[in-house]
C-alpha cells in the first residue's frame, strides 16, 4: 500500500523525523490560495477559511493524512466543519432555502467518501484525491450558508447544527467500534510510527466523534450571538 501513496499529491507517508520537512509549496496550489485570498480576504472569516486551508493541504497534515486514516480524520473536519463554514461566513448567501436539503447532501457525500472502495480508490489516484475534498468542502459550504443565511428560525438553526454534528458523531462510532480495519490503503504505515491500522482507525473515529464536537458548538455559540441582537430589540 506504500507503494500505491507513492505517486499521490502529498507524496509518499512520512518518517517519524522528517515530517516537519513536508510542507507542500506546489505553486499551482500556492497560487490558487493566493487567488482564494483575493476573493475572500476581505473579510476576517475568508482569511481564516484559507488560513485553515492552508493547514490541510501545505502544511504537514497534507503529508500525514495519507498515512495515516486519524490525520485524514483530522483532514476532514478541518474541511467540512471549519473551512466550509469560515468560506459560508464570508460569502453572501441567496435564495439558499431550507437547510435540510444540503444538510441530507453534505451527509450523504461525507458518509459516501468513508465507504471503503471510495476512500481506498480516491487516496488511490491523483483525481479521486482532489474531487473528495471538493466535493466534501462544496457540500458542506452549501450547507452552512443555508444555516448563517438566518432564513431558517433559531432553533430551526440549532437543530441543524446539531444534526450535522451527530450525523458526524455517529460515523465516528462506527469506525471506533467496528472490530477490523476497513481501510485497506492505511494497511501499512512507516516503520517508524508505532500505530497499528485498527488502533489508527479507531483513534480517527474518536477524533471525528469527541474532539470533532467543537467546531459544531462554536458555530452554534455564533448562530446565538448573531440572534442575540434581534432577541433584546423584541423584549424591548
Amino acid at each position: 500500500m506504500l507503494e500505491a501513496l507513492s505517486g499521490i499529491y502529498c507524496g509518499p507517508p512520512p518518517e517519524p523525523a522528517d515530517v516537519w520537512g513536508r510542507w507542500n509549496l506546489d505553486p499551482l496550489l500556492l497560487a490558487a490560495m493566493a487567488g482564494l485570498t483575493l476573493a475572500v480576504g476581505r473579510s476576517r472569516a475568508g482569511l481564516a477559511a484559507v488560513a485553515v486551508l492552508a493547514v490541510v493541504f501545505v502544511s504537514p497534515l497534507c503529508a500525514l493524512s495519507s498515512a495515516f486514516f486519524a490525520a485524514r480524520s483530522v483532514h476532514h473536519i478541518l474541511l467540512v466543519a471549519v473551512a466550509a463554514p469560515l468560506l459560508a461566513a464570508a460569502i453572501p448567501a441567496r435564495g439558499m432555502g431550507a437547510a435540510a436539503p444540503w444538510l441530507a447532501i453534505s451527509t450523504a457525500v461525507l458518509w459516501f467518501w468513508h465507504l471503503p472502495p471510495a476512500y481506498d480508490a480516491a487516496l488511490s489516484n491523483m483525481a479521486g484525491y482532489w474531487i473528495m475534498p471538493a466535493t466534501l468542502i462544496l457540500s458542506a459550504c452549501l450547507f452552512w450558508r443555508a444555516v448563517l443565511s438566518g432564513r431558517t428560525q433559531l432553533v430551526g438553526r440549532f437543530l441543524m447544527v446539531t444534526a450535522a454534528y451527530l450525523q458526524m458523531a455517529l460515523l465516528g462510532a462506527v469506525l471506533t467500534f467496528v472490530p477490523l480495519p476497513l481501510y485497506e490503503i492505511h494497511q501499512a504505515a512507516p516503520a517508524g510510527w508505532a500505530l497499528q491500522p485498527l488502533a489508527d482507525q479507531q483513534l480517527g473515529g474518536l477524533i471525528m466523534w469527541v474532539p470533532g464536537a467543537l467546531p459544531y458548538a462554536l458555530a452554534a455559540a455564533f448562530i446565538a450571538r448573531q440572534a442575540w441582537p434581534v432577541a433584546r430589540g423584541t423584549r424591548a
